[in-house]
């Protein structure tokens, strides 16, 4: 998916709930970066793989998988962070299912290792991969793999 061109590729990351209280929310889980910092390193991270980066941020389930519908119809590859919409949100998933381009989900603690509630994902099934674990370097991660998938 490497742009050779000279027009960047165009990539969404799309970020759930809380996760505009990063740095002041369980920094001791999520880390002190705060959502303006994670924004401006995928927006980094995104220019140095020639990406056209559109992150964004919601609380609401319906505006999220609004912006999944816009990546469907565009074939717009999308990191997602879901948050705790990764454990329960079917209407996500099903929108999510629908993808064109490649889907990554990210998280940047790792579920797996935190309660149990957190262990299962609706989104994983339907998603190219999942990154975990990794705070802001999920990010990084997901972006990397979008630029090599071919």
């Amino acid at each position: 998916m490497t742009n050779s061109g000279t027009k960047p590729t165009r990539v969404m990351v799309i970020n759930g709930p809380n996760l505009s209280r990063l740095g002041t929310r369980e920094p001791d889980v999520y880390g002190t970066l705060d959502y303006a910092g994670l924004a401006d390193f995928c927006l980094k991270v995104g220019e140095r793989l020639n990406f056209e980066v559109d992150v964004r941020q919601s609380d609401s389930e319906a505006e999220l998988i609004g912006w999944i519908h816009e990546a469907v119809d565009g074939s717009i590859p999308v990191v997602l962070n879901p948050a705790a919409f990764t454990h329960y949100s079917y209407a996500l998933r099903d929108a999510c299912a629908q993808r064109t381009a490649t889907l990554i989900e990210v998280h940047l603690s790792n579920p797996a290792a935190r309660e149990e509630f957190r262990h299962t994902s609706v989104i994983s099934a339907v998603a190219d991969g999942t990154i975990a674990g990794f705070g802001e370097r999920s990010y990084a991660l997901a972006l990397t793999a979008i630029a090599t998938a071919s």
